[in-house]
């Protein structure tokens, strides 16, 4: 007996539409590899819909006070807590993420960020006026840029909308929303609580797959473009808005180096880098992906490293012992055992290396010592529960290595040494150096790389101000 699907639709202007065509397509639980629901494979026709509408909203919701806004958000956030069990199931399904780390990790960080960026409406900064010329005075508005054509990914759909959403509505903007096919599920939601909040118009989702985004970048009526993906869809985007000088924001890969001096403290280094390594099966941009751990206590780190992700257990969404859920879809779960596939002789296997079960798309926690900076696997990025050890014989050396990747968005430094670890934050190329620690993250600090990690800030009042616009204003005094 088939169970029959449940049916996810488009949100435009207001409303739940299907796509104009009808077409669909089906979207997996990844913790089961089963299909729940269907969404919108959306085309043109749904793409000029929904920019139509933001359009429409925007001249009076770029017209609304910063004090509007902000109820307006402060109001979301309230949402999002009352209805968070519902947001939790939808994303769990989306993306198999164990129940109670969904609870305690992801809820609590979105709903302040949501009221983060609340606060920010009311906050922008700028040059005082001034007679900078004689007789004339100068004045600087920051105005919202527009519509906003934004792309989401599918390792975290529910925090990456708000980091989308929050500080494009705050600024102003209006926003058509595109989440990954494979985890349309929460963000569908999320406009449903949304919607009761905002003027029609100002939030809406499109479902669809990488032509669906395409069209939206493409779309004539965005002033600016968003996306959180891969360097492969980051340049994409930035060659289709070139065509018409689109803004573009891109926050894509990474390939965290995480440098261990011979002074850390060899068992809560492994205990915090096998966490930051692993949680989310390692579908993280900043995961703690690559360590490179001075020769002289290599031995001691991977076999502790080896013992630690062991320890660490993979498994189905509701049991409460286990640290991450399946790769995201098949794709993603050949992806990952391609590389164990392809590892060169040199390299070993310390822990893990293989699928676990028949049943979704889980992998175990993996270790890989023994490996060369030019490897593949040093150099490209898995984006899931593997983590590299190399070593090292100094600091120009650490630094050598850690910057000698295409990525730059993220990076640790584990040392005792302060003024070492100073050191090293001023020459590793990444968006963010941790030092004795990997991975938190905060509304009020920026988050955004360098290199093929894109451009752009998240967070913070810098992610804030990449959705305004600066305008001069000069007026005569003698007039």
């Amino acid at each position: 007996m088939s169970t029959e699907l449940r049916r996810l639709r488009n949100y435009i202007d207001g409303e739940f539409r299907d796509a104009a065509d009808g077409r669909t397509t089906e979207v997996v639980n990844p913790a089961t590899g089963e299909a729940y629901a269907t969404a919108p494979l959306s085309g043109q026709a749904d793409v000029d819909a929904a920019m139509e509408a933001a359009a429409r909203a925007f001249p009076a919701w770029r017209d609304t006070t910063p004090a509007e806004r902000q109820k307006a958000l402060l109001k979301i956030a309230d949402a999002f807590e009352e209805r968070a069990e519902e947001l939790i199931a939808a994303e769990v399904e989306n993306t198999g993420k164990p129940i109670g780390l969904t609870r305690s990790e992801e809820i609590p960080p979105m709903v302040d960020q949501i009221r983060f960026f609340a606060g920010a409406a009311r906050l922008l900064e700028g040059r005082s006026a001034g007679e900078y010329m004689e007789g004339m005075t100068s004045i600087i508005r920051r105005e919202p840029v527009g519509v906003c054509a934004q792309v989401a990914p599918w390792n975290y759909p529910m925090m990456m909308a708000v980091w989308k959403f929050a500080p494009a509505i705050a600024a102003g903007n209006t926003v058509v929303l595109k989440p990954s096919d494979t985890t349309p599920a929460s963000t569908v939601l999320i406009a449903d609580i949304m919607g009761s909040i905002l003027p029609k118009g100002v939030f809406n989702v499109v479902c669809g797959d990488r032509d669906t985004g395409r069209m939206m970048v493409e779309h004539d009526t965005p002033a600016m473009a968003s996306i959180t993906g891969s360097v492969r869809a980051g340049m994409s985007v930035a060659e289709s808005a070139s065509k018409d000088l689109k803004r573009v924001h891109l926050e894509l890969g990474g390939k965290a180096p995480v440098v261990v001096f011979e002074d850390t403290d060899i068992a809560k280094a492994v205990e915090d880098i096998s966490v930051a390594g692993f949680f989310n099966a390692g579908q993280d941009c900043t995961a703690a992906c690559r360590v490179l751990v001075h020769e002289s206590i290599h031995d001691e780190f991977v076999a502790a490293l080896a013992k630690a992700a062991e320890e660490t257990k993979t498994g189905q969404p509701d049991d409460e012992d286990v640290l991450f859920g399946p790769l995201n879809n098949p794709n993603q779960l050949k992806q990952v055992e391609g590389f164990i596939e392809r590892l060169p002789a040199h390299a070993r296997v310390e822990a893990g290396g293989k699928r676990v079960g028949d049943k979704g798309y889980f992998f175990a926690p993996t270790v890989v010592s023994g490996v060369k900076q030019d490897d593949e696997i040093i150099q490209k990025e898995v984006f899931g529960p593997v983590i590299t050890v190399q070593t090292f014989t100094d600091e120009d050396q650490a630094v050598e290595f850690a910057n000698g990747v295409d990525y730059a968005l993220a990076s640790s430094v584990w040392t005792k040494d302060h003024a070492r670890a100073m050191r090293m934050s001023k020459k590793m190329d990444f968006g963010c150096v941790w030092i004795n620690t990997h991975i938190p993250l905060v509304a009020e600090m920026p988050h955004g790389g360098f290199k093929k990690s894109g451009y752009g800030k998240d967070l913070s009042a810098y992610g804030f101000e990449d959705y305004t616009r600066i305008k001069h204003v000069m007026t005569s005094l003698d007039a």
